[in-house]
């Protein structure tokens, strides 16, 4: 048995594929090298490489600006009063945009949190916010503070499925104040029963006093996941949508020009509501089911800073 076949046995398909991109990416290597130091074929060395890549053992950031994409943000700043705004490259036509943004977003966020004056940072959940996350390299968050803009339990009570500050909180050492309790209440009463209570109340304090906002951004389609996941049922979802909902910040749902609804169902989210008026509102969006939740958002100034993918920067440029 080879040196190499001893090692290839000792190693995970995982840690095999990672030893090929490692050798490819860093190394810079050609196939038919790694095929050489592995001992393996040419093919065969193709598919590790190509398997760390799918399965996010690779993760590859672009240092040099996109000319056309730092236009379509200069843009977006001037025509929406943005204090930031950042554009992912496409990611083609058969790419997911929200992995492009959530990989352009990462150092973003990370530049958030390394920053040395202490902050508290508000954040909310989602796909988009999790796919984020998970990009993210760790950092040390020094006096920071992490807290929850809304609820993280599910209707059946398990913690919901795009929870991101548990995880986030331990790339960046750092405290973290979740907000244990359901993203809607039942009823009024309930709501005035969570209100009362120590914990909830100390977290609601706390991310109403937030240095800035991370969010997401969710569509209100038929699909929309308030509905999906439970938190709301089909007529209230209908209630929404009758009366002119266009998307929804944390929970909390706006119409068309970017105005909180009047609505019993937002009389009922647990959770903070954003406001660009007392601290800075981050949104991350990708996709173009969200293109109309993140055009009304910016009508009605509810974010100061945006990062989405190219295709949704061109969207909102054109209208």
């Amino acid at each position: 048995m080879t040196r190499a076949e001893r090692d290839e046995r000792d190693l995970s398909p995982r840690d095999f594929a990672a030893r090929a991109a490692w050798l490819s990416y860093v190394g810079g290597l050609t196939q038919d090298q790694i095929a050489r130091e592995l001992g393996i074929s040419r093919q065969r060395a193709q598919r590790l490489v190509a398997r760390a890549m799918a399965e996010g053992l690779v993760r590859v950031r672009i240092s040099h600006p996109i000319a056309a994409c730092l236009e379509m943000e200069r843009d977006l700043k001037e025509r929406y009063e943005l204090e930031a705004a950042w554009v992912a490259p496409s990611m083609g036509s058969d790419g997911d945009p929200v992995h492009g943004v959530a990989v352009y977003a990462a150092p973003v966020l990370e530049q958030i949190f390394g920053s040395t004056e202490p902050k508290t940072i508000a954040i909310g959940t989602g796909r988009t916010l999790r796919a984020v996350v998970e990009n993210i390299e760790p950092v040390q968050g020094g006096a920071h503070k992490l807290v929850s803009l809304n609820g993280n339990v599910a209707p059946d009570g398990s913690a919901t499925a795009y929870e991101v500050i548990v995880r986030l909180a331990g790339l960046l050492s750092i405290p973290q104040y979740p907000l244990s309790i359901p993203l809607v209440a039942r009823s009024q009463e309930e709501f005035e029963l969570y209100l009362s209570l120590p914990h909830v109340a100390a977290s609601r304090a706390l991310a109403r006093a937030a240095d800035i906002a991370i969010v997401g951004i969710g569509h209100m389609s038929d699909n929309v996941p308030l509905y999906v996941d439970g938190f709301i049922t089909a007529e209230e979802l209908a209630s929404l949508q009758a009366a002119g909902a266009a998307g929804e910040l944390a929970g909390h749902v706006f119409d068309a020009e970017g105005r909180y609804l009047d609505h019993p169902v937002n009389d009922r989210i647990m959770g903070v509501r954003v406001s660009a008026q007392e601290c800075p509102v981050c949104c991350i969006a990708a996709g173009a089911s969200k293109r109309t939740a993140v055009e009304a958002a910016l009508k009605g100034r509810l974010i100061t800073h945006l990062v989405i993918d190219e295709a949704s920067a061109k969207h909102l440029l054109a209208q």
